[in-house]
Parts: C-alpha cells; sequence; structure tokens
C-alpha cells in the first residue's frame, strides 16, 4: 500500500457552548458559564445534560445493563491536570468528570484504563487529550465519551504497526457511547471495538487524518451490536469502518469524504467481513474509492444512499435485520447529510452547572417569518425593536427562507445573535444586491464599498449561526460601475460567527473595526466564505478556524484572485486562517493568499495574514503572496505554517514558513487577546 506524507494539526481551546441534547445530537441552545477555577478539580452537582442517555444499540437493555447514562448518578468533578484525570476516570464510584484544559499523556501513547459508570465529557472545545486515548477493558460498561478532541498520538509512520496509540480502544467492554468527538491524528486506529465489546454507539464524531479510522471486532464469536450514526469520515485511508464479525452493524447518515487533492487517499469505505450482518442507510460517499465492500460471507443490506465521484467497489447482497425491533431512530434525508454532519459533528457544547432552561429564559427571543408566523417579518424589524443600550443577550431566530433586504445592528444595540432555525444553513438566506458603485435611491452618491454590505454589524458581541449571509450584485449585467460588493461587514469588538455561509464575489467578507485605533476581534468557525477578489478583507483581528474558503470563477469564467487583502494597524493582529480548507471550482496556480491592502495609500499600516495548518488546492499559486497598490507584500506580515495539499509549498524568499517558536505565538488564543468566544 502506498505511503502518505503525514499532516500534522494544531488544535485550539475555545469555548463554544451549545446544548447537549439528550438524543446526541446538538442544538443551538444557551448554556451557563464555566466552573470556577480555583482548584485543578472542583466538584458540582450534576447539571442537567449529565443526565442525557445514549439511543443506538446503546440504549438497548441487555447484560445487566439498564441503557447506557454513564456517571449521571455520581459527583461532578472539573479536571485540568493528567492526573486528576486519571484519578477520577479509574475510580470504582460513577462521576461525571469535566475536562476543561487541554491534558497531555506522559508518557505519549498512554490510554487511561477508564472504569465503569463514567461520563467523560469536554468543556466547550476546550477539553482536549493530546498524545494518547482511552482503554474500556473487559467487564467495563455504562461509559460515556462526549464532547471531546483526542489528537496527535501520531509517531511519524503511516501504517504504524508497533504503536498502538488510539483515541478509544475497548477490548471487551459493552454499553459505550462516544458522541461529539473529535478523533484525529493517532498512531493506530482512532475506535477500536475489538473482542466481543457490544451494545455501543458512536454518533456525531469527526474522524479525520488517519491511516485507520474505526475497527470493529477482531473476533471469532459473533456477538458485537453496534450503532454507527451521523460521523463525518473524512481524510481516512481504511475501516471506516471495517466490521468484523458484528452481530448487528446498523450505519446511517454518516458522511465519508475523500478529498481530493490531499496527501491521504481511501482505499475503502464501509467494510462487512466474516459473518457480520450491516444495514447501511441514508449515508453520503463523496470521492471514496471502493465505498462499500463485503466478504462472500458478509451481508450488507443497503438504503437510500448517495455516492458522488466514488469508484470501484460498491457492494450488498444477502439478509440482515430490522433495526426498529431494537430501538427507535429517525433517518435524515442524505442530501442534507454533508450539511448537516459539516456544522454539527465533533465538540460544540459547553459543559456549565446550572439549568440550560434557567439560563435561557435570561435572553430575549425575538422571532422572525416570512409567513407571518413570527412577531416580525424582517430581520430589520426585529433589530429595531432591540432596545438601545441592552444589557443582555438578544437572540433573534429567523425561520427558513430567503430575506431580501439590508441588515444594520447599529454600535448602540450589543449582545445580538441572529440565527436561523433551519436544519441547515443554507435554509434561512439574508441576501441583497448593492455594490460599490450602485446609487443610493436618495440620488445622494454611491454606496461605497463598505456600504454595499448585504448585512452591517456594528456592535460589540455580535454573534450569527446557522444561515446564509450573501451579496448576488450581478458583475456581469453591471460593467459600468464599481463592483465591489459586500456579503458581511463587521465593524464591532467580539463578533462570533458560528456555523454561517457568506457568499459574494469581490469583497465578500468585510472585517473591519470602529476605528483605526478601536480593536474588533472576529471569530469565525465551522463556516464557509465564497468569493473570488480580495473576498477576506480589512483591518480587523480576524481568525477563520475550522472552515472551508471556496474559491469561484470571476463572472466572465476566468480564475484569477485573492483570498486576503488584510489592512493592519501596525502592532495588531490581521487575518489568521487555521486548520481550515481553500479549494473551488477553478484552474490551477490562478490565486493568491493574499496582498497588502494599505487603505487610502496609509503607509503606516502593516498589513498581517498568517495561513497555517490548512489544506490548500491545487488553486494556489506557488507563489502565494503578491503586491498591491504600490506597496510590496514583503514589507508587511505575510506567512505559512504547516500547511499540506497540491497548492502548499517549502519555504522560500517567496514563501515565508513560520518556524516552530514563531507558530507558537500564532495560535488562535493569541489572536483573541484573552477573548473566548461563547454563547451568553
Amino acid at each position: 500500500m502506498a505511503q502518505h506524507r503525514r499532516r500534522r494539526t494544531t488544535a485550539l481551546a475555545l469555548g463554544v457552548p451549545l446544548a447537549l441534547t439528550a438524543a446526541g445530537g446538538l442544538a443551538y441552545g444557551l448554556l451557563p458559564g464555566a466552573q470556577p477555577e480555583a482548584f485543578a478539580a472542583t466538584t458540582a452537582a450534576a447539571p442537567d445534560w449529565a443526565t442525557a442517555t445514549a439511543d443506538g444499540f446503546a440504549s438497548v437493555n441487555a447484560l445487566g445493563q439498564n441503557g447506557t447514562y454513564g456517571g449521571r448518578d455520581g459527583r461532578t468533578v472539573t479536571v485540568k491536570t493528567l492526573s486528576d484525570l486519571e484519578k477520577y476516570a479509574t475510580a470504582s464510584e460513577p462521576y461525571v468528570i469535566v475536562v476543561a484544559a487541554t491534558i497531555t499523556m506522559d508518557p505519549v501513547g498512554k490510554e487511561i484504563k477508564v472504569r465503569s459508570d463514567k461520563t467523560i465529557v469536554g468543556s466547550g472545545t476546550s477539553g482536549q487529550i493530546v498524545g494518547g486515548g482511552f482503554f474500556l477493558g473487559s467487564g467495563v460498561h455504562n461509559v460515556i465519551i462526549r464532547n471531546l478532541t483526542i489528537r496527535d498520538a501520531y509517531q511519524g509512520v503511516w501504517n504504524d504497526k508497533d504503536h498502538d496509540f488510539d483515541a478509544v480502544q475497548m477490548d471487551g467492554a459493552h454499553h459505550v457511547w462516544i458522541d461529539h468527538n473529535d478523533l484525529r491524528n493517532m498512531a493506530d486506529g482512532l475506535i477500536d471495538v475489538r473482542k466481543d465489546s457490544t451494545y455501543v454507539t458512536v454518533s456525531w464524531n469527526r474522524l479525520s487524518q488517519d491511516n485507520k479510522a474505526f475497527g470493529i471486532g477482531w473476533t471469532e464469536n459473533v456477538v458485537t451490536d453496534i450503532t454507527v450514526h451521523h460521523n463525518w469520515i473524512r481524510e481516512t485511508e481504511q475501516r471506516n469502518p471495517s466490521t468484523d464479525n458484528a452481530a448487528h452493524a446498523h450505519l446511517y447518515n454518516n458522511f465519508l469524504e475523500d478529498v481530493a487533492g490531499t496527501d491521504i487517499t481511501s482505499s475503502y469505505g464501509n467494510y462487512s467481513r466474516g459473518a457480520t450482518k450491516m444495514v447501511l442507510e441514508n449515508s453520503y460517499f463523496q470521492g471514496f474509492k471502493n465505498p462499500v465492500i463485503r466478504d462472500s460471507t458478509a451481508s450488507i443490506v443497503q438504503r437510500g444512499n448517495t455516492f458522488v465521484g466514488t469508484s470501484g467497489r460498491n457492494e450488498s447482497g444477502g439478509t440482515a435485520f430490522d433495526p426498529k425491533t431494537y430501538y427507535a431512530y429517525t433517518l435524515d434525508r442524505t442530501a442534507d447529510v454533508p450539511a448537516l454532519l459539516r456544522s454539527g459533528a465533533g465538540p460544540r457544547g459547553s459543559i456549565g452547572t446550572t439549568s440550560a432552561t434557567t439560563t435561557a429564559a435570561a435572553a430575549t427571543t425575538l422571532t422572525v417569518a416570512k409567513d407571518g408566523s413570527g412577531q416580525y417579518s424582517t430581520v430589520q424589524a426585529a433589530v429595531n425593536a432591540v432596545p438601545a443600550g441592552n444589557a443582555s443577550r438578544v437572540v433573534i431566530q429567523v425561520k427558513p427562507g430567503t430575506y431580501r433586504e439590508l441588515v444594520k445592528v447599529p454600535s448602540n444595540k450589543p449582545h445580538v445573535t441572529i440565527q436561523g432555525t433551519g436544519s441547515s444553513r443554507n435554509d434561512t438566506v439574508i441576501v441583497y444586491n448593492n455594490a460599490s458603485g450602485t446609487q443610493k435611491p436618495d440620488g445622494s452618491g454611491t454606496y461605497g464599498t463598505g456600504g454595499s454590505a448585504t448585512v452591517a454589524v456594528e456592535a460589540d458581541d455580535f454573534q450569527a449561526r446557522n444561515l446564509t449571509i450573501s451579496n448576488d450584485f450581478d458583475e456581469a449585467a453591471h460593467q459600468d460601475i464599481a463592483s465591489q460588493a459586500v456579503a458581511l461587514r463587521t465593524a464591532a469588538d467580539k463578533v462570533f460567527l458560528d456555523g454561517i455561509i457568506v457568499s459574494g464575489d469581490q469583497d465578500t467578507l468585510l472585517v473591519d473595526t470602529a476605528a483605526k485605533d478601536k480593536l474588533g476581534r472576529v471569530y469565525m468557525t465551522n463556516s464557509y466564505v465564497v468569493g473570488n477578489v480580495d473576498f477576506i478583507f480589512g483591518r480587523a483581528t480576524a481568525v477563520i478556524d475550522k472552515s472551508v474558503i471556496t474559491l469561484k470563477k470571476r463572472w466572465n469564467g476566468t480564475s484569477a484572485g485573492y483570498v486576503t487583502a488584510p489592512s493592519t494597524a501596525a502592532n495588531r493582529k490581521g487575518i489568521l486562517i487555521a486548520n481550515s480548507t481553500v479549494n473551488g471550482d477553478v484552474s490551477s496556480a490562478s490565486f493568491y493568499l493574499g496582498r497588502p491592502w494599505h487603505a487610502g495609500g496609509d503607509a503606516s499600516l502593516d498589513p498581517q495574514a498568517t495561513v497555517r495548518n490548512t489544506s490548500l488546492s491545487a488553486a494556489i499559486k506557488s507563489t502565494p503572496w503578491t503586491d498591491m497598490s504600490g506597496f510590496s507584500w514583503k514589507g508587511d506580515r505575510f506567512a505559512e505554517y504547516r500547511n499540506t495539499g497540491a497548492g502548499s509549498g517549502a519555504a522560500s524568499s517567496e514563501r515565508p514558513q513560520l518556524t516552530d517558536a514563531q507558530a507558537a505565538d500564532q495560535e488562535v488564543a493569541d489572536w483573541l487577546a484573552g477573548w473566548t468566544p461563547s454563547t451568553s
């Protein structure tokens, strides 16, 4: 089998409070703040979410265990050190263990031997396990592992036969729920369910950047019952999963993605081996080689799956079972699966100690619906209803639909959230078509670039989630006017953009500040930005994290453009793109990563853009930075660090790379300077 160059990634801890629901999915909601930080481990009364129970086979009453509910009957403790994590995870009594820090395993490869009746759950995205994982031995039962990032035990050998360093390994365990985790870059498998482990559910996880994703079986006994649903498996070569001698394997609503142009290539997807009986439903396979395969002795019953750009074996046959004989479940539409998992899989919830219901009541909620079923029929009408100087969060819930309007959140209305209520961020769209050269209706001139924005945010502590913001100005029809057309403009501090799409052509996303001497921090995660010319630009201190930057052809069908155009003030941080993907249906070597925008010819500015730990498609030029308006990019701050993909390249005078020491000072947390984005 071909060897692959291994990528290294950097995960960063930021709290993103969202309600963890008992069904295993994540619903947008409001949760309380973090537990006290005075001690390494603290105790508290069990919060509401600690009573969450598993679905799927982990919910079945069997082997003397009534479903899977983890440590809900025990104390809740918060841990920030390896010694405390191990102390409570290996204790004989039940515990809910909240991991509220990045914990590094010592030695590398250590797997904590978890005992029965435990919930181990990350606090927001700050719960991270680095260099090791968890082991559930024979007879261990009733364990929940949830909302954690487990990463980076990789030892430099792609198909590693010497280091059995898994994220989660089970040998003879039962009633286990692995839910909403980010598992990647380990030395062997990400999940191993072995030696007759059974009554297991694996749901809503991101599994990525590994040779072996998920192995099930390795036994001659046909006893394992397992449910695998709503997992996003990408950039993994094999075991996606491989299921050997499972009595009942129910796989549904999973998204298997092999991204073209990356260093990791799939060899197969779902594999039914030995005497396995597998039901495979409403899953989405994109780009995978041999997406579904089976042994002649195994069974696969396929229903409702979608295959895009796949090749090789795609097999079914034999008889299986009816999952609804064992538990109830509801299928999502297959077409919705990619968007659903890109926005919903992996760690999302913040862990607090008081009731989510109590906290939510503290926020004012306004509803918008085009059909008249809400309090307001336009988004701007709801914004207008927010009192000036409001001191607490106002959530504007926007029902699905296309809202063709301009929206402005003025500076005297902080703490506003605009949130789509649909199942996808595509369901709720705010769109308009002004451009810089568009004449204002009152005849007072043109809008200018900043004034063209569909949504303009001038208020601090603004949040947007689960919606699309677009500018659909038609460049082809209006070649006579300036074509800069902004979809979203922010000119405020502490702007949190979570799970949204920002779409346009030229100047799509303007991240600005209220004034040159004002700080303006923007954190975007789990999102898409679409455009072609300078489409992420401005003077804010802005982070694009764990997102997709989509390159778009210009109005005339040509491929040429620039991703970023920072106009950073001296001694401030500019634009950081981290842990993301840059791709699009454009020509190879046609896009620059960026150029320096000295707005108004201001030589005192010191534009900065850093692109790190990001997959770059072949569309990126081998010399990715260029000059602008007489200013050389070499006089400003442009750099990369450990990028991958066909568009990445080695360090040179035309392609500066950060050293490890420099990169340590250019993390997401450094950009945000003490601000932890969270729903409040």
